[in-house]
């Protein structure tokens, strides 16, 4: 018997999952609602999701070697990437997320432009689930209602996920992220050939940072918050446009765009022969709001384990079996999820310790640990010496700011 993996959602998690199982040969159906979905998202990517997914040249807009802090006072920190063949790659979603599902569908998963609305979820260990859904290329604007039975499914349908609701899998906290893309005139994006921008403070995000991020003609400006205070949003978004006023200058607004961000992992990421990846099951980091590559990377490593467990000789994997992938994904990245935690709720509490974290940015070696984590993927232990000297370097920064809790 053949194994049937359907896999909903094609962003970065559920491509990455699909080309993995298609490639494995095992039946794979890419369920996508929408074909030119764009994500709204900062879109910046690190080094190793490049090589590790295989990217080719094209997907990258720009190759980011200058990150500026810019802390509530308006204090610019430049941080430059030293090593000449290092950089962060900034995307958009649209080109990035069309590549990775036109590559799975190339090696074989069956891509179905549709919208899942219900799953019927067995009794029986070994029946299949049935997914019922509207097939937008039948039917006209209608679509026509069909359904398709399989043995396990992978949720990889973003934070409103649909597969998330039918297996009970619970809530959790979000974020909204609200961005415009803007052209600008030529000498404006000069500037912002590889450089990106990152601002701090209460008028620009209470509980996160702002961004103005380099595309290929355009750039994209946008911020965050908690969705407990998500009616602020569009008054935080006029915040970091006054604050990059000046070099929005002749800017024209050529898109809008909003979406939630999961702020933790779900309470539940498998059940029964359903697991969640990517956004749907929460896997955004704090501090940083990044989510491509992880997405990408629990995708990859949710499909590794149903693949392995088929070529052991079950024949269908258990909710045991799907649960080997979260024991590998929480060894491997757990620590870099608490570490991001931590930091957001230091830094990012006040502007005082907003203050303290731009200062600090501008140590060195904290420069160097920051990026060797992000574009590797780690928590790279720094030598005893130098995390001391970091340590209270951070102290220091915090207590000249008045920044440290009584």
């Amino acid at each position: 018997m053949t194994l049937r993996v359907a896999v909903v959602g094609s962003g970065p998690a559920g491509s990455s999952a699909a080309e993995t199982l298609a490639k494995a040969g095992i039946e794979t159906f890419l369920f996508e609602r929408k074909l030119d979905n764009a994500k709204p998202c900062g879109g910046a990517i690190p080094l190793c999701m490049v090589s590790e997914f295989d990217l080719p040249p094209h997907i990258i807009d720009r190759r980011v070697r200058k990150m500026k802090m810019i802390s509530p006072s308006n204090r610019e920190v430049d941080i430059n990437l030293v090593n000449e063949d290092e950089y962060i790659g900034m995307c958009r979603r649209e080109v990035l997320d069309g590549f990775m599902r036109d590559r799975a569908a190339s090696l074989g998963a069956k891509l179905i432009n549709a919208t899942v609305h219900k799953l019927d979820i067995p009794t029986n260990n070994n029946d299949p689930y049935t997914i019922h859904y509207i097939d937008h290329n039948e039917g006209g604007s209608q679509g026509v209602a069909k359904t398709l039975k399989v043995d396990v499914i992978i949720g990889a349908d973003g934070a409103n996920s649909r597969i998330a609701k039918e297996i009970d899998a619970g809530d959790y906290n979000y974020a909204i992220a609200f961005q415009e893309r803007i052209r600008l005139p030529q000498a404006q994006m000069d500037y912002y050939n590889d450089l990106a921008e990152m601002y701090v403070g209460d008028d620009v995000s209470t509980d996160f940072y702002a961004w103005v991020f380099p595309k290929y003609d355009h750039v994209a400006v946008g911020t965050g918050t908690m969705q407990v205070h998500k009616a602020s949003i569009k008054q935080l978004q006029a915040g970091i446009r006054a604050r990059a006023a000046k070099k929005l200058v002749g800017g024209e607004i050529i898109k809008v765009e909003a979406h939630p961000i999961p702020e933790h992992p779900r309470p539940r990421r498998v059940v029964g022969r359903v697991a969640l990846v990517g956004d749907a099951a929460g896997y955004v980091t704090k501090s940083s709001g990044e989510g491509i590559y992880f997405a990408a990377k629990s995708g990859r490593m949710c499909a590794e384990t149903i693949i392995e467990v088929s070529n052991s000789g079950a024949k269908i994997p258990t909710e045991n079996d799907l649960k080997l992938y979260l024991k590998r994904w929480d060894r491997k990245y757990g620590l870099t999820y608490k570490v991001l935690d931590i930091l957001q709720s230091v830094f990012y509490r006040t502007d005082a310790t907003r203050e303290a974290f731009v200062e600090m940015c501008a140590d060195m070696d904290v420069q160097k640990l920051t990026f060797d984590s992000y574009l590797y993927k780690t928590v790279v232990p720094a030598n005893p010496f130098t995390q001391l000297k970091i340590t209270a370097k951070t102290l220091g920064s915090l207590i000249r700011g008045n920044a440290l809790a009584p």
